[in-house]
């Protein structure tokens, strides 16, 4: 999990430094960007913080614990899905790339949550249902996205994807790799993992592209 988690990271900096801010770049102002991607940090901020007030607020049942990863990794799959569908907005190729990198870095997430509810006995079928909804707030978030950035300037469109890319940086540097040195400790294979990451991302674009 520690490994897996680094090489998570890895790939979601690589999806904002090598796709998200080079096209952006290209289709509005770096201010504009830049106050996009404090807006998507502070974003993600107070998300967090609701969401660890009511995990706060919660009794200490048997299975609390994994529906607390559950909620947690469902509120990361909306960012997925805006990311994408922004991307979408911008262009075709862009979406198939981004969503390839999301792809790759919420595999660690799916293990943590199909783990957290199986320590918890719940049966294999319920856990394939419980793992088959993440669709519904990815493809209904990137639907959303899509259809309402699709007529739109195409500075709103780049400041959109960034504002996401500020919420998904904090998220990997925050919540990821703090989950993955909770998981166990850190050896040269942890930031070996995150540098395979960036580079597994970095051949995807550049074969897709």
């Amino acid at each position: 999990m520690n490994h897996a988690l680094h090489a998570a990271a890895g790939i979601i900096i690589a999806v904002i430094a090598v796709e998200v801010m080079p096209e952006a770049l290209q289709g509005a102002s770096a201010w504009l960007l830049a106050l996009a991607f404090l807006l998507g940090g502070f974003a993600y901020l107070t998300v967090k913080s609701r969401i660890e007030r009511w995990q706060h607020k919660q009794p200490k049942g048997a299975g609390t614990g994994a529906w607390m990863v559950y909620v947690a990794v469902a509120t990361d799959l909306v960012g997925d899905g805006l990311l994408v569908g922004s991307g979408s907005a911008v262009s075709s190729s862009l979406a198939l790339v981004l969503a390839l990198g999301q792809v790759l870095a919420d595999i660690p997430e799916g293990f943590a949550v199909n783990a957290s509810f199986r320590n918890k006995g719940v049966g294999r079928a319920r856990r394939m249902l419980i793992s088959a909804s993440f669709v519904i707030p990815v493809v209904g978030t990137a639907l959303i996205a899509y259809f309402a950035l699709r007529e739109r300037s195409e500075a709103l469109k780049m400041a959109a994807l960034v504002f996401v890319a500020g919420l998904y940086n904090l998220a990997a540097v925050e919540d990821m790799l703090e989950e993955a040195h909770e998981s166990n400790e850190d050896t040269q294979w942890s930031a070996i993992s995150f540098l395979a990451g960036f580079a597994l991302f970095l051949l995807i674009s550049g074969g897709v592209n």
